[in-house]
């Protein structure tokens, strides 16, 4: 059986606030450790049925940043739904949302 590694490695402040965030995955086919500035990992947990969260984001991620990178996270977010259920349904109604709250963010402009 293969086996993946993926690793995360956080540097923090004197208030324990991420400063840098690296990252390398042995199947990314990258080099050395890959930087950037935010992370939220979901775990599921099959014992307690629940889900474990790590969000993380580096003092120097800027507002409009972090809102672009939320909106990304919930369309790639229907787009696992779809693959994982196939519930169409469901997964319309998810993409309405992230559209709906890009616009709110000013992330898209809709012409009139």
């Amino acid at each position: 059986m293969k086996s993946s590694e993926i690793k995360f490695s956080i540097n923090l402040d004197d208030n324990n606030l991420p400063e840098k965030i690296n990252w390398n995955a042995s199947d990314s086919g990258m080099e050395g450790d890959n930087d950037c500035k935010a992370i939220m990992l979901s775990i599921w947990d099959p014992k307690e049925e629940n889900t474990l969260r790590i969000d993380l984001w580096t003092k120097d991620m800027m507002v409009d940043e972090m809102k672009l990178f939320f909106h990304q996270t919930l369309v790639s977010m229907a787009n696992t739904l779809q693959r994982s259920t196939g519930d169409d349904e469901i997964v319309k109604e998810v993409r309405e949302f992230a559209h709906n709250l890009a616009k709110k963010m000013n992330l898209i402009i809709e012409q009139k």
